[in-house]
């Protein structure tokens, strides 16, 4: 087998409870974003324009349809010889009467036979469910500029928010000193990104003995990251300045697809030196009516739009019929809003129908209301 100096783990099987009914039947790293694209486009985008041609995606709960979607390689032009994008269920265990990863490293720990048969000199574990572009092989050369043993991306947060996430202390070289999770009240706004270049034979050794702790919680930020510091090994920050967003609940999912809205928006998807690669649905064109009004809208092919869109981001084959209203609203794949219904502050899930002068969300919510269920209207 082909030697490869770098192999790709993503983290994709998160139950996403926080997404409620949007990812009752469907993965979280599977759930629609921006239009036309899922979740996990991103980071197996960022693995095939930074070389990175073997890709493990680690999959566990309502996986039907991510491990259908990420087996077709040929979408990130992941498909050519020794190259490709696998599938990595949960193992069988006697002592368990469930085939599920217990945490973040003991996803990976079940899966050495197949890392080590690439015999990868580094390891480069992804989160599954975050909206970004980023350039590994960047990552890697800081890596090795710094003899480190380990590397972390984070990412500067509001002060106010660090206490939500697993912070980095580092010295005046960015060197990693100290990691805190969620810590109560935080010594930097340095957020850890969920994205880790290891050394692959010191990663492995760390991780068999995490599997024989029956204490550890087989987790990265909880054991494998403080085990390194204790051991002192060198664990280095890598700084990231772009775009990033944790698209963990309703209000974060709908507020990236508004940054879409934004002529800055440091996304940009439409950048040909950075495609996001997805799949490639048939669709008709978008059709906008005589009578539509549009002001500050995000429409994707397949669209049909004869009523009122403003500040709205709609997807693949939304419509909005004629005396509808669509305001501050995300409408995923196949949403439909009949003749006039109020859409306010809303997400509505991929196929659902809102009926005849229904309304639904409101401009003083303080939070998005999601609409995964259809909403019956006048008859």
């Amino acid at each position: 087998m082909k030697h490869k100096n770098v192999l790709a783990m993503i983290l994709a099987g998160g139950r996403g409870s926080r997404l409620h009914d949007l990812t009752n039947k469907v993965a979280k790293p599977a759930v629609s974003y921006g239009g036309k694209y899922r979740i996990v486009d991103f980071p197996l985008s960022n693995c095939a324009n930074s070389g990175i041609d073997v890709v493990g995606v680690l999959t566990q709960y309502e996986s039907v349809l991510l491990n259908s979607y990420v087996a077709a390689g040929h979408r990130w032009g992941l498909d050519a010889k020794d190259s490709g994008v696998f599938v990595l269920p949960p193992r069988e265990k006697a002592d368990s009467d469930l085939d599920v990863y217990r945490g973040t490293a003991d996803a990976i720990s079940q899966n050495i036979d197949f890392i080590d048969a690439y015999e990868p000199e580094y390891l480069l574990i992804l989160s599954g469910d975050h909206i970004y572009k980023m350039n590994y092989k960047k990552m890697l050369e800081h890596h090795k500029e710094n003899n480190a043993d380990a590397t972390i991306a984070v990412i500067e947060v509001p002060m106010k928010e660090a206490s939500r996430f697993g912070i980095m202390n580092t010295d005046k070289n960015g060197m990693i000193v100290e990691f805190e999770e969620k810590p109560e009240n935080p010594k930097s706004n340095l957020a850890s990104m969920g994205i880790y270049i290891f050394n692959w034979k010191i990663l492995r050794k760390m991780l068999l003995a995490d599997m024989k702790n029956a204490d550890s919680s087989h987790d990265f930020g909880k054991d494998i990251i403080p085990a390194l510091l204790a051991d002192n090994r060198r664990l280095c920050a890598f700084q990231f300045k772009g775009y990033w967003k944790d698209v963990g609940t309703i209000d974060s999912l709908w507020e990236a697809n508004m940054d879409l809205l934004n002529k800055n928006n440091a996304l940009d998807l439409n950048d040909p030196s950075w495609k996001i690669y997805t799949e490639d649905v048939t669709s008709l064109p978008h059709y906008i009516g005589a009578n539509a009004d549009i002001k500050n809208a995000f429409i994707t092919q397949g669209c049909t739009i004869n009523g009122e869109v403003k500040n709205s981001v709609l997807f693949t084959n939304a419509k909005v019929a004629e005396g509808a209203k669509v305001i501050d609203s995300v409408l995923m794949p196949g949403a439909e809003v009949a003749e006039g219904a109020i859409v306010t502050r809303a997400l509505v899930a991929n196929d659902i129908k809102i009926g005849k002068d229904a309304v639904v969300g409101s401009a003083g919510s303080p939070h998005i209301e999601l609409v995964a269920k259809r909403v019956k209207g006048e008859e």
